[in-house]
């Protein structure tokens, strides 16, 4: 999700599963009779005429991505043979290459902090600090902030390969963060406080992942982020059109009064449960939003600046497209609403968006900007069709729908 330096930013080990919808329970016929499984035999069950349903589990995507019921061979006892496994292996593989995707976005995402770090470091060593005060360090900051939210989220879900993302994200940014402040450029109180942060934060995580963090512990670091992620996003939002708008405090001050006033009553019970669940989700969602963000900031730059534009490089807005391009297939697999919409926001208009920008500024060449346009068409649709494929859907546009409805 981030535009860029998600390193949003994500191989594991497989298990054979039964192909199932983060979105339902597929012991429903409808689902169910997409596969061209007549019979199957699950665990224990030697002779069956249909499907043992107590050997299938309803998914639960908030509460983790991994731990899904890992059922003995599903072997199909058909006469004509056993079509149903095809089924099965295109869920699996499917499923592990959008998790390789996933990962892969590591790679374009490094790619898009390492210059701006070996810039600096070259800066540094000639003692020219003057020129890292180019780097805005409260942008970079919030992007490691966002970094960091979504790294608690994915750690969550158990998502390995995206919060593998994040963590690169949270690492080189602090890097460069580090850079700053050596050159002067970010004042050192807080920079301390974000490093405390930081290292606390990448500890906790890394505890909870594999479980040796208490519940109290983990609860206490969620209010901590879902605090710090209200301040700061409309903050950033109002800074944005400053000196259109006052300069002032006010909105984060008054997020900040209210994001207390939500926890609190989310801990003491004074919320219903569906509010209960909506706070926990605040954390991942301002993360997202402040992401969302970066790409309306960069084109609002653009319109009050347009020679500003000359200074995109085309080669980096194709490496944020393509990162966040990367991570699309494996958010629609698993249904998860808010990554999806993160990425595929990043990746049209952050990425693509500023190479349009760029195109229509003849800042970059036709047939880069038709290449572009072609790969990222080709992507999605390659995207939801095997999704659809996988989850053995009539139509790509159903992937789409489950999604944003459910099933």
């Amino acid at each position: 999700m981030e535009a860029k330096t998600i390193a949003m930013s994500l191989p594991s080990n497989r298990f054979s599963i039964f192909p199932t919808s983060p979105r339902s329970s597929f012991v429903s016929s409808t689902r169910f009779s997409r596969l061209p499984l007549k019979r199957a035999c699950i665990g224990a069950v030697t002779s069956c005429s249909g499907v043992d349903e107590s050997a299938l589990t309803r998914w639960n995507p908030i509460v983790s991505t991994r731990r899904r019921l890992i059922p003995a061979p599903v072997r199909a006892i058909d006469s004509e043979g056993s079509p149903g496994l095809g089924k099965v292996k295109e869920y699996e593989e499917w499923d592990s290459w959008t998790a390789k995707f996933s990962a892969g976005a590591n790679i374009p995402f490094l790619m898009l902090q390492l210059p701006q770090i070996i810039l600096n470091a070259q800066n540094l060593l000639a003692g020219n600090n003057t020129a890292l005060s180019a780097v805005p360090w409260l942008g970079m900051l919030t992007g490691l902030l966002g970094n960091l939210s979504l790294l608690s989220y994915f750690v969550k879900k158990k998502e390995k390969e995206a919060a593998v993302v994040q963590t690169l994200g949270v690492l080189s940014t602090h890097v460069v963060l580090t850079q700053l402040t050596m050159a002067g450029a970010m004042p050192m109180p807080y920079f301390v406080a974000t490093s405390v942060v930081v290292t606390f934060g990448v500890i906790l995580n890394c505890l909870f992942y594999f479980g040796k963090l208490s519940k109290t512990l983990w609860r206490l670091w969620e209010d901590f982020i879902t605090v710090g992620g209200l301040c700061v996003l409309p903050q950033v939002m109002w800074s944005t059109f400053v000196p259109l708008v006052p300069n002032s405090i006010l909105p984060g001050t008054t997020a900040f009064v209210i994001a207390v006033a939500a926890v609190f009553m989310a801990r003491t019970g004074k919320l219903p449960e569906e509010g209960v669940k909506f706070v926990e989700s605040l954390s991942g969602w301002t993360a997202t939003l402040m992401f969302m963000w970066m790409p309306v900031s960069q084109m609002w730059t653009n319109f009050l600046s347009p020679d500003n534009i000359k200074g995109l490089s085309p080669i980096t807005m194709l490496l944020s497209m393509m990162g966040n391009g990367l991570m699309l297939p494996r958010a629609l697999f698993i249904r998860d609403l808010m990554w999806f919409t993160g990425s595929i926001w990043a990746t049209l208009f952050y990425g693509y968006g500023n190479i349009l920008c760029l195109y229509l500024s003849n800042c970059t060449s036709k047939s880069f900007f038709v290449a572009s346009t072609i790969g990222l068409i080709s992507w999605i649709g390659l995207a939801l069709w095997r999704d659809s494929t996988a989850h053995g859907l009539n139509s790509p546009f159903r992937s789409l729908k489950e999604l944003v409805f459910g099933s």
